[in-house]
Formats: C-alpha cells, sequence, structure tokens
C-alpha cells in the first residue's frame, strides 16, 4: 500500500512539474514595448503621455492564457509629455511623486479568456505606495520568430482606464482629467533557456 501511495505521488508531482513548465518564461523588449497615457485637458483635448524602457517578465502559453502571468516595472523619471516643465510637475507629489515612488508595478493575479487571441487580465497596480486592482483588455498580434533576430516574439496591445484618484492624485480636478485611459504595446521574447528547449522541438522551427 505504501508503495502504491509512493507512485502516486511522484505521478501527481510529475503533472504538476509539467504542467507548471507548460508556460513558458517570456521577457518583455524595453524597446518596443511601450505605456502610453490619456487624460482629458480641462476638456479641450486629450493630454498625451509616454512612458518608455517598461520591463517585465511574462509566462505564457498560448493555448491556455488561463496559466499567463505578468509582472511589469513602469520606470517614472522617464516619463515623456511634450514639454520638460510640466513633465517635472507631473513627477512631484501632487502627481506621480517619482521621487519616494519611482517605479509603478503591475502584477497579475488571474487570466479570463475570451478566444484564442484575446484575454482579460486582472493584477494589482502599484502607484504611489497604493494597489489597485486594474483589469486589461489583450489582444496577442502575432507568435512567430523574429524576421532579424530569428527568436520566437510575441506581440500585445493593450488597453485599460483606470481613476486616479484611486491612486491618490485628486489634484487640478477642473483641469486633469480623473478618467485615465492606458493603451499599451509591447514585445516579449523567449528566455534563453525556453528558446533552446524550442529550437529542439520540430513544432517550433
Amino acid at each position: 500500500m505504501n508503495a502504491l501511495r509512493k507512485t502516486l505521488i511522484c505521478l501527481l508531482l510529475l503533472s504538476a512539474s509539467g504542467l507548471a513548465s507548460a508556460a513558458d518564461a517570456w521577457r518583455l523588449d524595453p524597446v518596443h514595448t511601450r505605456v502610453l497615457f490619456k487624460v482629458d485637458h480641462a476638456g479641450f483635448s486629450q493630454a498625451l503621455g509616454l512612458f518608455p524602457d517598461v520591463q517585465g517578465e511574462l509566462r505564457f502559453d498560448p493555448a491556455d492564457w488561463t496559466t499567463a502571468r505578468l509582472e511589469v516595472r513602469i520606470p517614472l523619471a522617464r516619463l515623456q509629455i511634450g514639454d520638460d516643465g510640466w513633465r517635472d510637475k507631473l513627477l512631484t507629489r501632487p502627481f506621480f511623486d517619482a521621487a519616494d515612488f519611482p517605479e509603478a508595478r503591475f502584477v497579475s493575479s488571474r487570466v479570463e479568456p475570451v478566444d484564442a487571441n484575446h484575454a482579460r487580465v486582472f493584477g494589482q497596480l502599484s502607484l504611489r505606495g497604493v494597489e489597485h486592482e486594474v483589469m486589461l483588455d489583450v489582444r496577442l498580434n502575432q507568435l512567430a520568430r523574429h524576421p532579424l533576430t530569428f527568436r520566437r516574439t510575441a506581440g500585445f496591445s493593450a488597453t485599460a482606464e483606470l481613476d486616479r484618484r484611486d491612486f491618490g492624485m485628486d489634484s487640478w480636478p477642473n483641469v486633469i482629467g480623473q478618467r485615465v485611459t492606458l493603451e499599451i504595446q509591447a514585445e516579449a521574447t523567449l528566455t534563453r533557456n525556453d528558446q533552446e528547449r524550442n529550437d529542439a522541438d520540430p513544432e517550433h522551427r
């Protein structure tokens, strides 16, 4: 009986290990990953801001989005808004408070597939020391070998909406809108170990 129990436990552990490894490890390409935000400017226009150099790791199996895991880090001081004075103002304490909290972070908690190329990704966004759940509408644009690097690359587009007041940013309500729209473009490449494993698999050549 003990031998049978040990055999069953070993089989379960092997199965669990196989499930865990099904989602490959990817790394966001900071050159081709951008976070754009849009917010109302006193009713006259939508002010645009851009965060480049976004870093992050992704666990992703296109056959099963539910196993996906995402962690993203956004360096706030890299903000681009087209005017140095306005940029510096937005990095102060009433807004991003980049001196005390230089990085925003998103960590996924669950993924709800919509179809083969779309999913809703839920997670905690940490900004200015405050955490709040945000939902991303994500589209997989393409998963293929990059024509220049020949590395397997996944490209995504995503959108989200949030209320800046949820993160303690409630200054200038008559000038800056409360609702903020995020538009995200991201590319991720397989990490070296998973790239080598995929190269050895004829299915992925």
